[in-house]
């Protein structure tokens, strides 16, 4: 007989029918999607065609990895980087708390001396989160430093719990669930991390295991989030594409069948197949509130989601940055070269130092004319960048030219011209340099040091 019930949905004022129970499916034999994933070939993206509606949440943020994913492929940072990052995260973020939370280790005694100096910054955001080991001990710890939320590991692909953790699916389900509730037991809110989510089977246990997390959120009151776990970056956001691969059926099941809230989702990619930031975008777009990101992607074998690529990504969702100072994003871009010693790829998008420079001398010129022609917005407003050209014997003197103004900030009542003498000059001497067998741009000291000598022959200053 049928029982299910008719409800309001009330973020699309839609009735909806009730979804069937999804019961655990405990299988014998792992099933790891062989005719997806086989190991000897690359993984294959599968259509079936079912489309699932976007479903952008009311309220959308960011969430931060940098001190636990971001050290997981590079030296430790000090704890007094740690803090000096984290100010920089909470001046990022704005008064209205975009980037929401930043989750730390608690292992080691700097890990913990890093935690206590940020908290002693008494910032509501980014809140201090940290992600453990899943037992008592750790929970205590937890407890003790004064966290309100903690990442618990809860591996949900057959991988994982058959190869790894040498369990069935009902075993490991049960072993979960016993170690949520005992987080829960402690008062602290559990945000579980479900690893390789997407080689896992959705409906044969990852729903299952939410639904049970949805009852034991019921019974004690406490809210457990769900972090979708993109571990090894198999995820896709193609309309139609296959779960597990399917990042919109992922979520879509999560919230349709399983009855997790929007602001309880929050998603962690990878970029192994360079889609860290389409995906996280697309979790947005079907019902993810959180993004979890690192800064500048840093994070295990090819990165995360680079942080500062969603806070852009969100301008363009939402149309405003919500009192985000993207400014910051290049003052922590020269932190970390000068301070951290970390090296940013030139051509990173936001952060290199060539992600807003032209070699060409037709593109110069254009810029010359009209900065609006070849730059992506106000880079100068937006991140203290404006646009460059970097002078070779493709530049033209409309590359010169242009160079000159921007390096020199020269108002525009004092900006030089194509026909302007010292532009011709410099455009003279450059070319005689290819000519004599350079291959190499021209450095901005070499430039410097040529218009230095030049306005001392002629008696001028710039």
């Amino acid at each position: 007989m049928e029982n299910r019930r008719v409800f309001m949905n009330y973020h699309n004022n839609l009735l909806q029918l009730e979804e069937h129970m999804y019961p655990l499916v405990d299988v014998k034999e792992p099933n790891v999607f062989y005719s997806l994933f086989r190991y000897d070939q690359i993984p294959k993206i599968a259509f079936n065609d079912r489309i699932v509606p976007h479903n952008m949440p009311d309220d959308i943020w960011i969430t931060d990895t940098t001190f636990r994913d971001g050290q997981q492929s590079r030296a430790p940072y000090t704890p007094e980087q740690i803090v000096t990052i984290f100010d920089y995260l909470h001046r990022l973020g704005g008064p209205n708390g975009r980037i929401k939370q930043s989750e730390f280790f608690l292992y080691s005694k700097k890990d913990r001396e890093a935690v206590y100096k940020c908290l002693e910054r008494g910032y509501e955001f980014p809140e201090i989160t940290s992600w453990i080991r899943a037992n008592k001990k750790d929970f205590q710890l937890v407890k003790e430093i004064g966290l309100a939320e903690t990442g618990v590991l809860v591996s949900c692909s057959d991988y994982h719990i058959f190869y790894k953790l040498k369990m069935t699916r009902k075993e490991a389900l049960e072993h979960y669930l016993s170690v949520i509730r005992e987080c829960l037991e402690t008062g602290i809110r559990p945000r579980c991390h479900l690893e390789d989510i997407t080689r896992s089977d959705i409906y044969g246990f990852v729903i299952p295991f939410c639904l049970e997390l949805m009852k034991l959120m019921e019974e004690y009151q406490i809210p457990i989030k769900v972090r979708v776990c993109d571990t090894m970056g198999y995820g896709v956001n193609y309309p139609g594409a296959v779960i597990p691969r399917s990042i919109p059926g992922i979520i879509y099941g999560l919230m349709v069948h399983a009855g997790v809230p929007s602001e309880l989702i929050e998603f962690h990619g990878h970029n192994d197949f360079y889609k860290a930031v389409s995906n996280a975008s697309t979790a947005w777009l079907y019902g993810a509130s959180g993004v979890n990101c690192s800064l500048f992607g840093i994070g295990e074998r090819t990165g995360n989601t680079p942080l500062e690529a969603m806070v852009f990504e969100y301008a363009q969702f939402r149309g405003s940055l919500d009192g985000m100072d993207t400014t910051v994003i290049t003052e922590l871009a020269e932190y970390y070269e000068k301070e951290i010693g970390f090296h940013i790829p030139s051509r990173t998008p936001f952060v290199g130092k060539n992600f807003n420079v032209t070699r060409a001398g037709i593109h110069a010129d254009g810029l010359l004319k009209n900065e609006e022609i070849y730059n992506i917005f106000d880079t100068e407003k937006f991140l203290k960048r404006p646009p460059l050209v970097s002078v070779s014997n493709t530049s033209g003197v409309a590359g010169i030219a242009h160079w000159i103004n921007t390096y020199y900030k020269l108002p525009k009542d004092r900006q030089v011209t194509k026909d302007c003498r010292l532009v011709t000059t410099l455009k003279e001497w450059v070319d005689k340099e290819y000519e004599d067998g350079r291959v190499t741009v021209m450095t901005d000291n070499e430039l410097v040091q040529k218009i230095t000598d030049l306005c001392r022959e002629w008696n001028m200053v710039l």
